[in-house]
């Protein structure tokens, strides 16, 4: 088995942290390979040579900041404090503390929808938060008495924090704190 040098490691770190900002701050289209180098400064050829192409460089970024925040909600919803405390904070994260994160997965998303390979990537990645979230949710299912299937409330969970993003990402916010406050009081009671 190949080890990466010590250049080869830091040069791909540095591309894939270029892609995360500039997924953030142009969008996919506005990526090419020397706008990706550059902005890693690196020699442009490192970006086919690394990831193959642009596409598997921006999904291995979404891959990396995925692991980094799954490990986090793992965490979250493993610590031993009420199931409101870890709404609060998971809410904090998505309305707040996660835009850029946000940001990238949708770009992806876009990309996704005419490139089979990044969807299936992409269903991978969203497999991993199903997850999660179905092992957060198990306990409180059941002890809330909710009567929707597991898998169900993970989806609508998951299609809500996506309807949130998408609206928020587009300078929507009208009726979110409502909806958030309802909620909190519902896990509050």
């Amino acid at each position: 088995m190949e080890t990466k040098t010590s250049s080869r490691a830091a040069a791909e770190e540095a591309l894939l942290d270029a892609a995360e900002r500039l997924l953030v701050d142009v969008g996919y289209a506005g990526i090419t390979t020397r706008r990706l180098a550059d902005e890693a400064g690196v020699n442009h050829g490192l970006v086919h040579y690394y990831f193959g192409s642009n596409e598997n460089l921006l999904v291995r970024a979404l891959e990396r900041f995925t692991e980094r925040l799954i490990a986090r909600q793992r965490e979250l919803y493993a610590a031993g404090v009420p199931l409101v405390e870890k709404w609060r904070t998971a809410m904090r994260y998505l309305v707040s503390e996660d835009v850029s994160y946000e940001k990238v997965w949708l770009e992806l998303q876009a990309l996704g929808w005419n490139d089979a390979g990044v969807r299936e990537r992409l269903a991978r990645v969203n497999a991993e938060w199903r997850a999660v979230l179905t092992d957060a949710f198990a306990e409180p299912h059941r002890e809330l008495g909710i009567t929707m299937p597991l898998d169900a409330l993970v989806s609508l969970v998951i299609t809500f924090n996506v309807g949130i993003i998408v609206e928020r990402l587009g300078g929507i916010e009208t009726g979110h704190d409502a909806v958030l406050d309802w909620i909190d009081g519902w896990l509050s009671s």
